[in-house]
């Protein structure tokens, strides 16, 4: 009976602990699973924390590539606008000392050139003219040219001041291709049949008004202060 009974209680005993191995193991995995999905959730929370971290990092440095960037494009725009308020003052005080010097300028040589009627063809006297006059433009620095063109009184008002005005640059284009006057010295006007150079009515005073006047204007000191040299007042036949 006892031994009976000893059997007994070893069985509880070991059943019991059994069971309770059991329960604790039901109760610890359910545990040990959600702790095993927490560790995998913050490992990738950590994996997605870097990459944004490398992001921002990047980001960051665009950022400040682009701080640079605007920073030097700034500092060249104020240096153009430097640059740009400098050239409008030269340009400025150019133009004033321009118009401070105009009564500088005197006339020193002159020409007139016919033309036939209804024509801006230069003719090789014509082309003599301008060539001498020219020459005389070889030794001055501060000079330009006016041209003036004419017309005589038949035909209308605008189609004489058109005809004008291509006398005026047959005149200025021959001086700027055969004798390389620079075209900015080259101040060119069409007067059509204004200001005629004869009043009267016959062919004379007509072929008279069919004309380009050229005349140089200097303020070299050394020629405007006394008889200018080799100034002319060379004019052809009328024809």
């Amino acid at each position: 009976m006892k031994h009976t009974l000893m059997i007994l209680l070893g069985s509880a005993l070991v059943l019991g602990g059994c069971a309770t191995k059991k329960y604790v193991q039901t109760q610890v995995d359910p545990v040990n699973t959600k702790v095993n999905q927490v560790n995998t959730s913050l490992g990738e929370t950590q994996k997605q924390l870097g990459a944004d971290e490398t992001k921002l990092s990047a980001t960051t440095e665009k950022a400040d590539a682009a701080d640079s960037r605007a920073t030097d494009a700034l500092g060249r725009a104020d240096n153009a606008s430097k640059k740009a308020d400098q050239v409008r003052s030269d340009l400025r005080n150019e133009l004033s000392q321009t118009v401070a010097n105009l009564d500088d300028y005197k006339a020193v040589a002159n020409a007139t050139v016919l033309f036939k009627f209804n024509s801006d063809k230069l003719s090789d006297d014509d082309k003599q003219q301008l060539d001498q006059l020219a020459q005389q433009m070889g030794t001055l620095k501060r000079y330009f040219i006016a041209i003036e063109g004419f017309t005589d009184r038949i035909g209308t008002p605008e189609y004489n001041l058109e005809l004008s005005r291509r006398r005026a640059q047959a005149v200025q284009t021959y001086l700027v291709a055969q004798h390389n006057v620079p075209v900015y010295r080259l101040q060119i006007v069409g007067l059509g049949k204004d200001r005629p150079a004869d009043d009267g009515k016959g062919r004379q005073a007509l072929a008279k008004n069919r004309r380009v006047e050229i005349t140089i204007f200097n303020a070299d000191v050394s020629v405007s202060a006394g008889a200018a040299p080799g100034a002319s007042s060379a004019q052809q036949q009328p024809r």
